[in-house]
């Protein structure tokens, strides 16, 4: 892979584990997404779905806070 930018390393290949040691995989209704727990919420880093109707889903954009039970 060879990429063409002037962002440095360290900002591309982060090798802190801290920022992602808090981030869980999860699969709600199907569809399969990381989040953050944020007290008894889960908030939506990614979704990880091949669908591309799930990206459309205004429910589980990034940042929005899900419940933990459903």
């Amino acid at each position: 892979m060879i990429l063409h930018t002037i962002v440095p390393p360290e900002l591309i290949f982060q090798n802190n584990e801290d920022i992602f040691s808090g981030q869980i995989p999860i699969t709600r209704n199907g569809i399969p997404m990381i989040v953050e727990q944020d007290g008894q919420v889960y908030k939506v880093i990614r979704i990880m779905s091949s669908n591309p109707a799930d990206y459309l889903n205004a429910e589980l954009s990034p940042g929005t806070s899900i419940p933990m039970y459903e």
